[in-house]
């Protein structure tokens, strides 16, 4: 079962009106954390009752919000108690990404997990769609597919044709085994999939341990996915089901701007904290394929001799000319 890397205690807060609990677990649990997201998580809830799929939970995790995303929460919860779940950490205090999607993770009383991020939306038949795959496909432990890079929900002019796919690096309808997709992932020849384009077993989760608590914002997601796909195989399929909303408050974005500084004051950056994780990791777990090591030195031979680096890419800029 899923462990919890913190000295915590749930809070679980659930409407006065809520009525009694479904007899029967639902099939799918579908967790979002959010953390002041008031602009765009009633889109995002909304995305999730629009399913045709209608066996779901929906667990709302919220990570310490200081403006009003905390009571439209809560609001929810007190319109459909029966499907609508509130989850905050003790205190109302903010753990970060990963501790807030493991308290979502034990709560959760599905075969099937998904997540969504409070600025990202589901098309309407995803849930549909990816339960149906797994149903099929038995020895698949995870399915998705080509999650959009979402522009043009602003309506400007200069976004509706930035819409982009995320690259799959396979052919779609495929079940891959493990660890092919890693390597690809690393020589970027692959993207790895959005967390809002997941659905993974239950089972599957718990066998790996969740997300790791010490990534709290940025590869969170990478970590979970890495860990599945290094065991598991998993099914790509064909269809974009979710849009991944991009903006420029985004966790990622703001991250990014702040790492940009950071780099250049030569302090740690986060794609290198994360490759070393993998590393310890690949380690840990005695893994001995050859290739996924190869991908994973050359992907930390930049950082370990940036100024080596940095010749071979003014080489190749001049070669090019």
């Amino acid at each position: 079962m899923l462990v919890e890397h913190e000295m915590e205690t749930d809070i679980l807060a659930v409407s006065r009106n809520s009525s009694k609990p479904r007899e029967q677990s639902p099939s799918v649990s579908v967790i979002m954390i959010f953390l002041n997201a008031e602009k765009f998580i009633e889109e995002a809830i909304q995305s999730v009752l629009s399913q045709t799929f209608e066996d779901w939970e929906l667990l709302l995790v919220d990570d310490g919000s200081t403006d009003t995303s905390t009571e439209m929460a809560k609001r929810y919860t007190e319109r459909f108690p029966t499907q609508v779940r509130y989850l905050e950490h003790p205190g109302h205090q903010n753990h970060g990404m990963s501790a807030s999607r493991n308290l979502g993770i034990r709560h959760a009383r599905g075969e099937y997990i998904a997540f969504l991020d409070a600025d990202d939306v589901y098309l309407p038949r995803k849930l549909e769609k990816q339960v149906a795959i797994l149903k099929r496909e038995s020895k698949a432990q995870m399915t998705y597919g080509a999650t959009l890079h979402w522009y043009s929900w602003t309506g400007r002019a200069e976004d509706l044709t930035r819409d982009m796919p995320r690259k799959l690096g396979v052919p779609p309808n495929t079940l891959v085994h493990p660890p092919r997709l890693l390597p690809l992932f690393l020589r970027l020849e692959a993207q790895t999939p959005g967390i809002c384009g997941i659905l993974v077993r239950r089972t599957a989760i718990d066998e790996i341990g969740g997300f790791e608590a010490s990534f709290r914002g940025m590869y969170e997601d990478q970590v979970l996915i890495y860990k599945l796909m290094l065991r598991m195989p998993v099914y790509i399929h064909d269809e974009i089901l979710d849009h991944y909303r991009q903006h420029a408050d985004s966790h990622q974005r703001v991250t990014a701007r702040r790492e940009y500084n950071e780099r250049r004051r030569g302090r740690s950056h986060s794609e290198f904290i994360f490759l070393n994780w993998l590393q310890k990791y690949l380690l840990e777990q005695k893994i001995q394929d050859k290739e996924l090591w190869h991908a994973l030195y050359a992907q930390l031979w930049r950082y370990q001799h940036p100024q080596l680096y940095r010749v071979q890419q003014l080489s190749r800029k001049f070669l090019r000319a």
